[in-house]
This record gives C-alpha cells, structure tokens and sequence, in this order.
C-alpha cells in the first residue's frame, strides 16, 4: 500500500513540471555525449522514455518487471543497443538513465511524503540502470561475435588456382573455431567449382603441435569424403622436426615444402603437366 501511494505521488510529482523536468533530464545527459549524438535525436528518445515512465508507474506502480512497463523495457532496450553500435561506452549508455535521479533532488523543504517518493525514484532508477548496462552488454558481445566471425572468413580465403584445383592459405594460429571454418568454406567450395584437387598451404602457420595436426587431418578427411584429394603444403624444416619429434602421422596424405610444389602434383593428378599450363597462362598474357 505504503509503495503504490509513492508512485502515484511520484507520478503527480512527475507530472507537474513534465516539461522543465524533461528539459533539465535532456541537458543533463547531452553533456554527457560530446556531441555525438544530435540534440533531436537526445530529445525524442529522452521525452519519449519519461513519457513511458510515467505510465508505467500509473499503470504498473513500481514493478518495472510487469507488463505495464513493457514500454519502458522496449525503449531501454533500443537505446542500449543504438548506443552500443554508435561506440559510446557503457559510463555514457548508463547516464542517460541515472540522470534521472537528479531531476527531483529533496531539500530541507521538502515533505516526508515526497522524500519518500525520491528514495522510491531512486530504487527505481537504479533497477532500469542496471537493466540498461546488461543490455548493452549483451549487445556488444553480439557485434565482438559478429566481428569475430568475420574476421575468421576475411582469414581464411578458399582460392581458385586451376579447373578443378583449389587452395587454402592459412595464415596465423589455426584452432577448432578457425578450422570449422575453413572445413566449411572448402567443402562449399569443391561443390561450386567441381574440384578434385585441394591443397591446404600451411606457409603463414607459425607451429604445428598435435592440436594442430588433427585440425588438419580432420579437414582432409573432410574434403576424401566430397571426393577430393588434400594436398598440404609449407611444411617449413623447424616444422617437419617438429612433426618428427611429436610421433605426428599424416598417413598416405600428400605433403610439399612449397605450394609451388604442390600446386604442380595437383595439376599432374588432373592430367595436366605444370610445363602446359605455364605456357597456357604466358598465352593469356
């Protein structure tokens, strides 16, 4: 009983002076934000927040959880992930809604009925706060992801060398992630191109250790299964000791030291000798 009669004393007291509350609310937070963001857009996504907060608290009472703040929530929650994708930081993104604490700021005038609808402004504040920075967390973890996994297809190119032969450099630390991708890029890949021959250049990876190696061999047994043939290549001396001295065994697959080398025994297996091709590109010139 004691809450719901603070809200409706903290919506009267909401209402009174909407527009000079909003007004402070409004220049409180734009100095917040540098000027990265327009004063219109400040201005509808703030008038439109109090707006909903003040129904929700007539409507619902305190309980932001509950459908009569379902507004509120969708609100917060656009303006959480506008700011996560526009780069402001999770200080700047909570501002916006703890701002509001200093809109009904008690003095030694003030009645002990409207202190206590502050206190209850306050909870309040602080559990949308709260709610706006989880938000926003969860926002930015999404686009880090979405980065991510562009990263790794930007990282991992699938490469057309001859009718029928394709190649994967690899470049950099090749770990579960990274080989899902480049097993799903290549098999994608021998089904649009039709190709028999794939080789999978290890040139740019700075070490090779069991992990490594069965990484590898997982996507040979990959692409035996679309019926093509993997060649590795770069297998660099430090690597091949290394190889050696870990008991790794790459079985009846086909290892070069360059993918020079490698692209030659592809084009031998497809019935077309190196010294042909070379002068069907000096052709093309």
């Amino acid at each position: 009983m004691a809450e719901r009669q603070e809200s409706e004393r903290l919506v009267k007291l909401l209402s009174q002076q909407g527009d000079v509350l909003v007004g402070r609310w409004i220049e409180g937070v734009s100095h917040t934000l540098r000027g990265r963001l327009s004063v219109l857009e400040l201005d509808r996504e703030l008038r439109e927040l109090y707006s909903a907060l003040v129904e929700g608290l007539r409507a619902g009472g305190p309980d932001w959880r509950g459908e009569g703040w379902s507004e509120v929530r969708a609100l917060l929650t656009e303006l959480s992930r506008n700011r996560a994708r526009q780069g402001f930081s999770p200080t700047e993104t909570a501002t916006a809604v703890f701002a509001l604490k200093e809109l009904l700021v008690p003095d030694t005038d003030t009645s002990q009925q409207d202190f206590a609808a502050y206190l209850e402004l306050n909870r309040l504040v602080d559990a949308l706060g709260l709610f706006t920075v989880e938000t926003y967390s969860k926002t930015r973890e999404e686009i880090i992801g979405a980065q991510a996994e562009q990263l790794l297809e930007l990282s991992t190119p699938v490469v057309k060398l001859w009718d029928g032969v394709v190649a994967v450099p690899l470049v950099g630390t090749l770990d579960s992630a990274r080989t899902q991708v480049v097993m799903e890029k290549l098999l994608q890949t021998l089904v649009d191109t039709g190709s028999e021959q794939a080789i999978i250049d290890i040139t740019g990876v700075p070490a090779v250790d069991t992990e490594v190696a069965q990484h590898l061999l997982k996507t040979v047994v990959a692409a035996r299964l679309m019926g093509a043939e993997c060649t590795i290549s770069g297998i660099r001396p430090q690597i091949a000791q290394t190889i050696v001295a870990l008991g790794i065994q790459f079985g009846d697959i086909v290892t070069k030291a360059t993918l020079a080398d490698a692209l030659k025994h592809a084009l031998r297996r497809i019935g077309t000798s190196p010294e042909a091709a070379a002068a069907t590109v000096r052709g093309a010139r």
